[in-house]
């Protein structure tokens, strides 16, 4: 019998509550013991000096030692990761933000940053030996499945509101996935997700309720460090609505300090919502015990239409931890927004995106941010999948 040397340093799975742990080495969903989130935890002492990454493919799969796959043969990628880090020359001097710049996710496959997590989990269902996978999804999310799916030859079961724009549809069924329209939002698909997995034998890659989309999330913080020499910026600004990204990022950089790649400093992170759907914000100020009961409404910005995140916790730890804060913008905004980064940068960024440069001057105007700290917006996905919906 053969013996085959991981890739990575994956040790175990953590409650992200009480910190119980689980098995690596079998398939999970989320915790038993208080139903939230499961984290990938490494032994990171492991891993060797960052200089390894010399000369690796600009692939998000240059962190393998920490990301949870552990052969070779089982990575699923169509080429996601290492996407460009640009600067916004002309908002610069328009708006007198010197240090401003926007990582540009839609240059991923399938056109978001739904890629990473995707490849991540598909990855992990094939080494599993899982046949079937099932996603409630927005939009982009279904599409990234639908891809990643069809590359690693399994069947993608898409369940998505119906009223997403008609090219988020067509790309799942592009792809050979099973495509089920939902009347309602994300919320409403998780619910006829849990209906169908009663009869249907399937891994569900629900945003937060397995363990592999944040592994592939994190890697945006890894990539952020590295593309700036391994020092951050001063303040980040992420669309926010299952959360993913933002517990991603901060999961790296904690796991990059504690292996003495970068240093003590680490960026303000501010969580951007939908004025129609902002349950973080709502709970952040104290107008709820948490958004397990909030009801939100359609946002243009589909990805932002989560009503009731899984790992809501999780989310607002990193937001203390960090010192950053929640903050909502209306769709009006973030259309204004698209229009203008359109017409001044030559990019054409997702709603998600566009709400970050709205809220972000909202946070300069009150101080809150300063003109001359290192800015950086995540642009999440392609404008072009939205334009039905901004023009």
């Amino acid at each position: 019998m053969k013996t085959v040397q991981p890739l990575t340093s994956l040790s175990q799975l953590v409650c992200s509550q009480c910190e119980q742990t689980y098995s690596a080495f079998e398939i999970q969903s989320f915790s038993a013991c208080c139903r939230q989130p499961l984290t990938a935890g490494y032994n990171l002492d492991e891993v060797p000096a960052k200089t390894v990454l010399h000369n690796r493919p600009a692939t998000m799969w240059r962190y393998k030692e920490v990301l949870p796959v552990l052969e070779e043969e089982n990575i699923v990628s169509l080429g996601e990761g290492m996407t460009p880090i640009l600067e916004l020359k002309r908002l610069q001097a328009a708006y007198e933000l010197p240090n401003l710049y926007l990582k540009d996710e839609s240059k991923n496959p399938t056109g978001s940053f739904k890629a990473r997590g995707l490849s991540a989990a598909v990855s992990k269902a094939k080494e599993f030996g899982v046949e079937t996978c099932i996603i409630p999804t927005a939009g982009n999310a279904g599409g990234a499945l639908a891809g990643y799916c069809a590359k690693a030859g399994l069947k993608a079961i898409v369940v998505m509101p119906r009223h997403t724009p008609q090219v988020f549809k067509d790309e799942c069924e592009l792809y050979g996935a099973e495509l089920i329209l939902v009347d309602g939002l994300i919320s409403d698909c998780a619910k006829k997700v849990a209906r169908l997995k009663e009869s249907i034998n399937c891994f569900d890659i629900s945003t937060m309720k397995e363990p592999y989309r944040l592994e592939g999330k994190k890697t945006m913080g890894y990539e952020i460090a590295e593309q700036n020499n391994w020092t951050l910026p001063d303040v980040i600004l992420y669309p926010t609505g299952g959360g993913t990204g933002l517990i991603g990022m901060w999961k790296a950089f904690k796991e990059m300090q504690q292996m003495g790649w970068i240093d003590e400093k680490l960026p303000r992170l501010y969580a951007i919502q939908a004025e129609n759907c902002q349950p973080v914000v709502q709970t952040w100020k104290g107008l709820q015990p948490n958004a397990k009961n909030y009801t939100g409404q359609p946002s243009l910005a589909n990805g932002l239409a989560v009503p009731n995140p899984f790992a809501e916790d999780m989310m607002l730890k990193a937001l203390r931890e960090s010192k950053g804060q929640p903050l909502a913008v209306s769709d009006n905004e973030m259309v204004a927004a698209v229009k203008e980064i359109a017409r001044k940068e030559g990019l054409i960024i997702a709603p998600e995106g566009g709400a970050l440069w709205s809220a972000l001057l909202q946070l300069v105007q009150q101080g809150i941010v300063q003109r001359a700290e290192k800015i950086l917006l995540l642009n999440t996905g392609s404008g072009y999948k939205y334009l039905e919906n901004i023009l």
